[in-house]
């Protein structure tokens, strides 16, 4: 169903089978790596699962929720996800995902993570829970490469941000 404040998002939120680049937070300056089978038995945990944001694109801040993730799926090493921005209430995140699209990534937030070494200098996760996401600068990111994207296109209407997609049209 078309919403004028649901604006469809897709991103890469990790990579799997691939060590972190830096350490994530709550990792005790540990980089990771997401086993591909955490992630496949996860996947159904971050389905309805919300998408944070901080003013700064700096990090995460869970009680600060923009989007929500309907889909999640494997390609290739890569964790995907699709869902909505809620547009009309956050200009800011569109505008920021239109402007600064290719500075842009994911990170994933987590629960009842079971490591399988937690001497090791990479801490293998296989078994997680998921419990949100967050949209952010891919510097600040454990995984540089992640990313995230309107999936609609995006323009300019009188120094205001003009959305469409699937016949939908929000005017910020």
């Amino acid at each position: 169903m078309k919403h004028p404040n649901r604006l469809p998002f897709e991103g890469v939120l990790t990579r799997l089978d691939i060590p972190s680049d830096s350490a994530p937070s709550g990792a005790r300056g540990h980089r990771v790596l997401l086993t591909r089978a955490a992630a496949e038995e996860a996947i159904p945990t971050l389905l309805g699962m919300a998408v944070g944001f901080t003013a700064d694109l700096d990090g995460h801040n869970p009680r600060q929720k923009c989007g929500l993730i309907n889909e999640a799926f494997i390609e290739g090493d890569e964790l995907r996800v699709r869902g909505h921005i809620y547009g009309h209430d956050f200009p800011e995140i569109c505008e920021a995902m239109s402007d600064q699209a290719r500075e842009l990534g994911m990170s994933y937030e987590m629960i009842e993570c079971h490591v399988a070494d937690m001497r090791a200098a990479v801490w293998t996760l296989t078994q997680v829970t998921f419990t949100g996401a967050a949209i952010l600068l891919r510097e600040k990111a454990a995984y540089k490469s992640t990313r995230v994207s309107l999936s609609a296109s995006s323009e300019r209407f009188n120094g205001r941000l003009s959305f469409e997609g699937e016949g939908l049209l929000v005017i910020g």
